[in-house]
């Protein structure tokens, strides 16, 4: 009688202890696709602001109407805003 119920106890313990396990592996598993979400977030927007900051110096450049230094610093000021943009995603 002890081996049946012993038999019937590991039966039933066996698959929970799996289905505890999973949990806790797709938890753990869900917070480094996260991190990735935000690290590509990220990406994406400092991204957008060189691509923003590249066509903002050429319309500068065109249209004459600053000096080439300032149409530098213009570009700067937009790369560092997207800088910052990115350490508001990431953190």
């Amino acid at each position: 009688m002890s081996e049946s119920t012993f038999d019937c106890w590991c039966r039933t313990v066996a698959p929970l202890a799996a289905a505890a396990s999973l949990l806790v592996l797709a938890g753990a598993a869900s917070g480094q696709t996260r991190q990735a979400d935000e690290r590509q977030a990220g990406r994406q927007a400092n991204q957008a602001a060189k691509h923003e900051a590249r066509t903002t110096k050429i319309d500068c450049r065109q249209e004459n109407q600053k000096s080439n230094a300032e149409c530098r610093q213009d570009k700067r000021d937009t790369k560092q805003g997207g800088r910052q943009a990115k350490r508001d995603i990431k953190y």
